[in-house]
């Protein structure tokens, strides 16, 4: 074993570091272990205070600026008897100089396994706790795990599960498994410190040294003081009505109306109207006229009737006349999908935070700048840059980057995922995500929140309000600019530089938000977070129509941490007296290839109504049409006497057979309260991900692959895991 000095904090001043005594009385009342020890002023102290301790014993020196003391030499270590302290202080006294203020005499306290424990504060979210392995090890293979402080027991507890050594927690070569609650206990001492002495910005516990029997203790510690900063000026939060307000607009002017093909003010006017919008809309145009057999009112103040939200898709320096015109004529909502604001630099940002100004004085809310639109399927409101009406439903949408978010409503409607709302909230100068999560939160419609990030503007509220979403409905999110060139691109996109991606990822997973790597990650999670019920555990039955998808699904699951468990005996009995005598007998189900549709009905029954299987994947049972399509071609080519009217009863016969399958599987879904997700053999264009019956909560869902079916149900899994934390605090 080898005491390691840290070098967290090494920057700062001397006169702001406590000494390694001080540091660990400092920890001590908070729950945090430290190793008994003495101090000395001198040599023949540092001798006394061995003996008073019992030999073998650490020497160390102590003072303020010795940040380094293992590489300066002034650790020494396994001193047997009162000569070698004597001479060990001597070399330590010799090699600190001016900077020593005395020795530091410990036990010699043995071990195998060394972690370390620490905080931080970052300028976004405050105080940060962090956990890992620890000793020589934690910079070169930075195996640590974050949260947010204040931590709850749950918090700390599943920090320490999620380093990728945990499996030194347990029994290790001869040693007992970690007291588990004490390393709890000093990572929520650490947050209350974290919480109640503002003035402490670091604190480094390395190596938090493991003892044979199991017990952790502090053998090493630094505390950094310093002067808090000041508090950050945040933009004030917008109230959730205020905030649903938009979404319900029933008259829109359109300021810059255009009937240019290409330009913004003919896309959305087009758009809007083309969605069946019913409530008023006018246009204005300094050049009046008609656009589209519309009048076009040469300003604001002349259009006659109230006005909800003004779309603005003028030039950036002409905005601010807006506002003197919008104010009087009672509009409440700017839709300012124009560019040339925060985005562009810091002139661009100035003339952003004027215009607020302005704005607010007036009363006036702006969504964006910098926006690609809004839409609410639920009053055919579709405000956006491209021309996608995805259907009513559940899932609301906010992306930062309005391309992103139109892409993704734009596969929303070829899967069949309903919405509740979409906005590119753009630039974010009023109306911030914070805004919406906390809207969506309260929105009785809303199932599933979907959300495109680069940045955030307060990082503290955003963990707290996602956090509160996240016990009542899940958050599944995307992050831009988790690499150095995506960080870069961000920034000149919404004008905001993103966090640190290992502190936002710990705040997802703290929070409860699914996050996710790919946009095609976000459909597949809304889609099944909106149609299925949550898996009360990891165990997957799995039914498939061949073996090699069984095996595939099987290897899946095992890589993203579920479990295919083995059947029963009377499992195995029951599914016998349907499946011929060659089926597999096994989980996966392989049902063989048999072409009764009673089979699939039944088997899938019989895994739904097991107490060993949390949810059921079922492969290649819906997509056959397609083959038999493609079958039915060929012999109509190669059997001129097949029955005129035979391929086509046969294919009619297959297509019911699909619709009552899927309405079985939710019939069931409804019955035993697990998921099912589905796996198509093959799809085309038509078919869609998403399969609702107006009857019910839930709904048919069939992804194009098992990987992207299995990876959902992990994701349903883990925020699983998080509702069960949060509910043992």
């Amino acid at each position: 074993m080898k005491n390691q000095e840290s070098g967290v904090g090494g920057g700062n001043s001397a006169k702001n570091a406590l000494t390694e005594w001080q540091s660990k009385q400092f920890l001590k009342p908070y729950g945090v272990p430290v190793v008994e020890e003495m101090t000395a002023d001198d040599t023949a102290g540092a001798v006394a205070a061995a003996g008073r301790i019992g030999y073998p014993v650490v020497v160390k020196g102590l003072g303020k600026t010795l940040m380094h003391k293992t590489e300066g030499g002034l650790v020494h270590l396994n001193l047997a008897d009162a000569a070698a302290v004597e001479q060990a202080a001597n070399i330590i006294a010799g090699r600190a100089g001016g900077q020593l203020e005395g020795f530091l005499i410990q036990p010699q306290v043995s071990g195998k396994r060394e972690f370390v424990a620490g905080l931080f504060r970052d300028g976004q979210y405050g105080p940060v706790v962090m956990f890992g392995l620890g000793g020589i090890f934690t910079e070169a293979l930075s195996d640590v795990s974050f949260r947010l402080a204040p931590l709850s027991r749950s918090d700390a507890a599943d920090m320490i599960d999620q380093i990728r050594s945990a499996a030194l927690l347990g029994a290790f070569r001869g040693e007992a498994a970690v007291d588990k609650d004490a390393l709890i206990d000093t990572l929520v001492g650490i947050s209350r410190v974290g919480i109640e002495h503002p003035d402490v910005m670091e604190i480094d516990i390395n190596p938090l040294l493991v003892t044979p029997e199991g017990n952790p203790v502090a053998v090493d510690a630094l505390v950094i003081k310093g002067t808090p900063a000041s508090p950050k000026e945040f933009l004030p939060a917008v109230e959730p009505g205020v905030v649903a307000a938009q979404f319900y607009p029933r008259s829109v002017a359109f300021v810059g109306a255009s009937s240019k093909l290409g330009k913004w003010g003919y896309t959305l006017l087009t758009n809007v109207i083309g969605g069946d919008f019913e409530g008023d809309i006018y246009l204005v145009n300094p050049n009046g006229g008609t656009i589209a057999g519309r009048p076009v009112y040469k300003s604001v103040a002349d259009i006659p009737g109230r006005v909800d939200v003004a779309v603005v898709t003028i030039p950036a320096a002409k905005v601010f006349d807006l506002i003197p015109e919008m104010k009087e004529k009672g509009i409440s909502y700017m839709l300012l999908i124009a560019s040339g604001f925060g985005e562009t630099g810091s002139d661009g940002l100035r003339m952003e935070r004027e215009l607020v100004a302005q704005a607010r004085a007036a009363g006036i809310y702006i969504i964006g700048p910098n926006t690609m639109g809004v839409c609410n399927p639920h009053i055919q409101f579709y405000c956006t840059g491209s021309h996608v009406r995805p259907e009513a439903g559940s899932v609301g949408v906010v992306a930062q980057s309005g391309n992103m978010g139109n892409q993704l409503l734009a596969f929303a409607e070829l899967q069949g995922i309903g919405i509740r709302g979409f906005c590119g909230s753009g630039n974010e100068a009023m109306i911030t995500i914070e805004d919406y999560l906390d809207a969506f939160e309260v929105d009785p419609v809303t199932g599933t929140v979907m959300l495109y990030v680069e940045s955030v503007k307060n990082g503290r509220r955003f963990y707290e309000s996602a956090r509160r979403v996240g016990r009542k409905k899940p958050i599944v999110l995307l992050k831009g600019g988790q690499t150095a060139a995506g960080n870069k691109a961000a920034s000149s996109h919404t004008g905001a530089m993103a966090s640190n991606t290992r502190v936002f990822n710990a705040v997802c997973r703290q929070a409860g938000i699914v996050k996710v790597e790919k946009p095609m990650d976000l459909l597949d999670l809304s889609a099944a977070f909106s149609s299925l019920p949550l898996p009360k555990g990891n165990r997957v039955g799995i039914m498939t129509l061949g073996g090699g998808w069984g095996v595939v699904a099987s290897d899946l699951c095992e890589y993203y941490n579920l479990a295919v468990p083995d059947l029963t005996d009377e499992m195995v009995a029951r599914i016998d007296k349907t499946l011929p005598p060659y089926w597999s007998r096994a989980n996966p189900v392989d049902i063989v290839g048999e072409n009764d549709p009673n089979i699939p009905m039944f088997v899938m029954e019989e895994l739904m109504k097991w107490d060993g299987c949390d949810a059921v994947i079922n492969l290649g049972i819906v997509g056959r049409r397609h083959m038999l399509s493609r079958l039915a071609d060929s012999i109509q080519k190669a059997d001129p006497s097949c029955p005129d009217g035979f391929l086509d009863s046969v294919m009619k016969a297959h297509d019911e057979f699909e619709q009552k399958y899927i309405a079985h599987i939710v019939d069931l879904m409804e019955k035993y309260g697990k998921p099912v997700l589905g796996v198509n053999m093959l799809r085309d264009e038509k078919d869609k991900t998403v399969y609702s019956f107006d009857d019910k909560r839930n709904k048919g869902l069939f992804f194009p692959t098992p990987e992207q079916a299995v990876k959902s149900l992990a994701k349903m899994y883990e925020y699983r895991q998080f509702l069960d934390r949060e509910a043992k605090g």
